[in-house]
C-alpha cells in the first residue's frame, strides 16, 4: 500500500473542499478548482483534513491510491498559495517579453515566438532573459513551462536556448581542428 496515500491531507482555514462522488472541487483564497478521480478511491473529509483509501485490495485501485491523494493535495496547495516555474533565456539576442497577456520571445528564429496563455496561468518577465510561469493548477503550469522549453531546448555545445532554472545542462566538447 503506498506510503503517500496514507497521510491525511491538511485543510487550510481559507480553503474549503467539497466531495461529490468522485468529483473534487477545491475553493480557497486564489481560486477554485475540480476534478474527477477515477474509480478504485474512496476520498472522505472528516474536520480539517481529508483522507483517500483504496475501494479495495485490487492492484487498480492500489496504483491509484497515491496518485489520487497526490493530486487532491496539490489542488489544495495550488488555490492556498499557487505554483509557479522559472525559465533561464541563454544566448547573444535571446530575450523574452510580456505584451499584454502573452510572453514574447525572441529565441534566434526569423520570427517571435508567442506564446498565449490559458486560463489561470500568468507570465512575468525579470531581466529580459528570465521567466516566470506562475497559477493555480500544478498540472498546467508545469505544461505551459515545458512548451516554453520546448521553443528552443538547451543545446550541448553552446548551452544556448530555454532552461529550467538550475538545470544543469552537460556540454560536449566541439571538433577538433585539422592540423
Amino acid at each position: 500500500m503506498s506510503r503517500i496515500g496514507k497521510r491525511a491531507i491538511p485543510v487550510p482555514a481559507k480553503v474549503t473542499v467539497t466531495i461529490d462522488g468522485q468529483a473534487v472541487t477545491v475553493k480557497g483564497p486564489k481560486g477554485e478548482l475540480s476534478r474527477v478521480l477515477p474509480e478504485g478511491v474512496v476520498i472522505s473529509q472528516a474536520d480539517s483534513a481529508v483522507t483517500v483509501s483504496p475501494a479495495s485490495e485490487s492492484r487498480r485501485s492500489r496504483e491509484r491510491h497515491g496518485l489520487c491523494r497526490t493530486l487532491v493535495a496539490n489542488m489544495i496547495e495550488g488555490v492556498t498559495n499557487g505554483y509557479q516555474k522559472r525559465l533561464e533565456i541563454q544566448g547573444v539576442g535571446y530575450r523574452a517579453q510580456v505584451q499584454g497577456t502573452k510572453l514574447n520571445m525572441s529565441l534566434g528564429y526569423s520570427h517571435p515566438v508567442i506564446f498565449e496563455p490559458p486560463e489561470g496561468i500568468q507570465f512575468a518577465v525579470e531581466n529580459n532573459t528570465n521567466v516566470i510561469v506562475s497559477g493555480i493548477d500544478k498540472e498546467v503550469v508545469g505544461n505551459i513551462a515545458a512548451k516554453i522549453r520546448d521553443a528552443r531546448p538547451p543545446e550541448p555545445y553552446k548551452g544556448k536556448g530555454v532552461r529550467y532554472a538550475g538545470e544543469y545542462v552537460r556540454r560536449k566538447a566541439g571538433k577538433a581542428g585539422k592540423k
